[in-house]
């Protein structure tokens, strides 16, 4: 019953190796989308946003206003902490509720934890192997730029605002070089799986 974390910056290929881990039979717990249900409208987790950020971060449907939110808390590292305390906990919680179901399920899972935060939050956690994946900081760009549409000035920004590479990769128990073709990513995956199974 492994439980893997699997993490990487922007535009690294996260999703790509885990929509592929997922299609052999993988069980995917996605922290982005915990966070989206944690911060959902009439949550604890939404009310204590408001109560530390402002009204003005909550959209007239009820819902977190997302770059109201974002201008306050990029590029100030005491607001971004603020808000953490506030976020980290409750994903913990809620993702570890879910790997306990999925392996109830069945005892033989392989739980993926997609998680781009793994090394500022979650790198202490009993992960049975980090996969981080990892393609250059100049393809990352042209894939931000060309295919995601971004400006190249927020393209960088976005990149710089996270954890650096070397940080990712210090961490790593295996890596997947997604600077290659899609068809690499996914033999490099498959590889991966059997590697997974065969522990």
């Amino acid at each position: 019953m492994p439980l893997i974390a699997l993490t990487g910056g922007i535009a690294s290929g996260k999703s790509t190796i885990a929509r592929r881990l997922a299609s052999h039979g993988a069980i995917l717990v996605d922290a982005d989308q915990i966070v989206r249900d944690v911060q959902a409208p009439g949550s604890p987790v939404l009310r204590r946003i408001a109560a530390e950020f402002g009204d003005g971060v909550i959209a007239d449907d009820g819902s977190l206003d997302r770059p109201a939110l974002g201008a306050q808390v990029f590029g100030d590292p005491e607001r971004l902490l603020a808000l953490n305390a506030i976020v980290h906990p409750a994903v913990r919680a809620e993702s570890q509720r879910r790997f306990e179901e999925a392996f109830a399920a069945d005892e033989d899972a392989v739980v993926v934890y997609d998680v781009p935060l793994l090394v500022e939050a979650r790198v202490d956690d009993p992960w049975d192997l980090i996969v981080v994946a990892h393609a250059p900081e100049t393809e990352r760009l042209r894939r931000l730029v060309e295919i995601r549409g971004m400006d190249p000035k927020s393209a960088k920004e976005r990149i710089d605002a996270q954890v650096s590479d070397d940080q990712r990769l210090a961490i790593a128990d295996a890596v997947i070089d997604t600077s290659g073709s899609l068809d690499e990513t996914e033999a490099r995956t498959d590889a991966l799986w059997e590697r997974i199974r065969a522990r």
